[in-house]
């Protein structure tokens, strides 16, 4: 195991069109930086129970919430470096707890729940699968993300997310890129990432440009989607 993180932020989301995308960009240039990935991918499994228990109780929005998942940047082999990820979500504020090792070692951590050595977090991942029994992977999830981080607040951070694809087969980060798209391709996830305020500038950037703050959860409108598509099947067989 590499190492563990944790963090401690507000995300705010947005949707946006390809003209607000450049708009603000142009804006972010003279406050922010690009992430030294640059345009990166990020492929997602996310684990939950057969009755999607942990999204379910997240669409309701309570006080509290959580979510598991296992996550690489780019498609990964065995040797590459992939996180476990730990999200929660208590009045508002996002606490994400990771850990960073293998991919052949991640694959064994979620399956036999042991690591070559144990951490605080590595616990916490492990008393979540003992909590809810029977986690699994449910869903592929893929997307394209420019990031933005502060010249002045390296932790304040602006990601800019499209191509959103997901599939509920092949449950495996190695098998690659495809499924659906959740967005048109014309539109972007915009999130801030931020411990503090919204910079004013920022904050008058979206005012003028009437970018509102919305409700979006990625892994939520999938799980509308294929409860869409269970409702369809039943339609036509009834």
């Amino acid at each position: 195991m590499a190492y563990q993180k944790i963090f401690k932020r507000y995300e705010l989301k947005y949707l946006i069109n390809i003209e607000q995308y450049k708009i603000i960009s142009t804006v972010l240039r003279d406050y922010m930086r690009i992430d030294k990935f640059g345009k990166s991918l990020i492929c997602n499994i996310y684990y939950d129970t057969d009755t999607f228990l942990l999204i379910r109780r997240s669409l309701d929005k309570p006080i509290y919430k959580e979510k598991i998942r296992l996550r690489s940047y780019g498609v990964p082999k065995e040797n590459d470096n992939v996180f476990i990820e730990l999200k929660k979500k208590f009045e508002g504020v996002v606490y994400k707890r990771r850990i960073n090792m293998k991919f052949i070692e991640a694959q064994a951590f979620l399956k036999y729940h042991k690591t070559k050595s144990e951490t605080q977090i590595s616990k916490e991942i492990n008393y979540c699968f003992e909590l809810y029994k029977n986690l699994k992977p449910k869903v592929y999830l893929s997307y394209e993300r420019i990031a933005y981080y502060g010249m002045e607040n390296t932790r304040f951070r602006v990601t800019f997310d499209n191509q959103i694809i997901w599939r509920d087969y092949d449950l495996e980060l190695s098998k690659g890129v495809y499924g659906e798209e959740i967005l048109p391709t014309n539109m972007y996830l915009m999130e801030i990432k931020t411990d503090e305020a919204i910079p004013i500038w920022l904050a008058n950037c979206l005012s003028k440009n009437k970018i509102y703050k919305q409700s979006f959860s990625k892994y939520g409108n999938v799980y509308k989607k294929i409860k869409e598509k269970e409702i369809q099947k039943e339609n036509i067989y009834a």
